[in-house]
């Protein structure tokens, strides 16, 4: 560890599986880079769904990835562990990371780290990682949406949301997205929907089948579950792909197996945070060769809704958990 680091550093714990006020600034040793890793001084960080279930009790961090809440940061290479030779110090990168990112220096593996994209300030680069990984993985490797089909993305205002509706968009498929409320549904559309469905008013099953003339949509990408398994099963079209990412609305239903065989469906989800390092390479070095092009000119963007400082994370995770926000929530530090 160069010398002129601290040996402390400013962070937020979680204090006991609680409300949003269990989150508690302190202070703690600053990481040390193991093999493969990298330190980094972290100027932003990403909030994310799973911080709020990790801090309600419900998602703990894997063996050996820091208690600390985070999943996704942007800042400066400040120290390399052995086998490191890129990225070098100085280097502003964004990374995903498995847990630490609310601190001021957090640890993460090499090949997770991308540079920062040309164009884009430390503050959209920390709102990248966790969605983009999430979203290539499950929508265009899970999901094999291909150019010309049609997709339909779940919660489409939320970091995901916003995400999967602007790289189905780029890729060249059209898409759907359902959301609570009228003006969320019209900003779907902004970001590149052909259609916001208000989900608190309309049935997106039948505006979905009027709107493909009764052939459903090849890909859905859910974050609901719950009742809406069974919907999105009549929503899909033959050889459609149902991607589950997590369960909001419950992880139980009721199925009828008869759309799954007469319409030739499957049905996939994932999780990433636990998965091995090699793994998210490769999902790494996907969105460097596709997304990171698309970034730097500007034909897609991380929405960011609002900035916290590193203090008042409880107040950023509390604004998460209304589902007020329009895209990516992101802690200053």
């Amino acid at each position: 560890m160069p010398p002129s680091l601290p040996s402390t550093m400013r962070c937020v714990e979680i204090a006991r599986p609680g409300p949003p006020d269990v989150l508690t600034p302190t202070r703690r040793a600053v990481p040390v880079p193991a093999t493969g890793e990298v330190l980094i001084r972290v100027r932003a960080a990403g909030i994310n769904r799973p911080d709020v279930f990790q801090r309600k009790g419900s998602y703990p961090p894997p063996p050996g990835a820091s208690d600390i809440p985070g999943l996704e940061i942007a800042g400066t290479v400040v120290a390399l562990g052995a086998e490191v030779s890129t990225p070098q110090l100085g280097d502003e990168v964004c990374a995903l990371v498995p847990g630490g990112g609310y601190a001021e220096f957090c640890t993460a593996a090499a090949p997770l780290c991308l540079p920062v994209p040309r164009g884009l300030d430390i503050v959209h680069a920390a709102a990248i990682p966790e969605t983009y990984f999430t979203v290539w993985n499950n929508v265009f490797d899970r999901g094999r949406l291909q150019p010309g089909e049609s997709f339909l993305v779940h919660g489409g205002t939320s970091g995901i949301g916003t995400t999967a509706i602007a790289l189905a968009k780029r890729w060249g498929a059209t898409v759907f997205a359902t959301a609570g409320g009228p003006d969320k549904a019209a900003m779907c559309e902004r970001l590149g929907a052909r259609r916001g469905i208000d989900y608190r008013t309309e049935d997106f099953v039948n505006i979905v089948l009027e709107l493909t003339h009764v052939r459903g949509v090849d890909v859905i990408l859910d974050m609901v579950g719950g009742d809406y398994f069974a919907r999105n099963l009549t929503t899909l079209a033959p050889d459609g792909r149902l991607v589950q990412i997590a369960f909001l609305g419950g992880y139980r239903a009721e199925v009828d197996l008869r759309p799954i065989m007469v319409k030739r469906l499957t049905i996939t989800g994932s999780t990433l945070r636990a998965r091995p390092v090699a793994e998210k390479a490769r999902l790494a070095a996907a969105l460097r060769e596709h997304a990171w092009p698309w970034l730097e000119r500007g034909e897609v963007r991380p929405l960011v809704h609002a900035t916290f400082p590193l203090e008042a994370a409880a107040q950023a995770q509390a604004l998460m958990e209304s589902s007020a926000h329009i895209g990516k929530i992101v802690l200053t530090i």
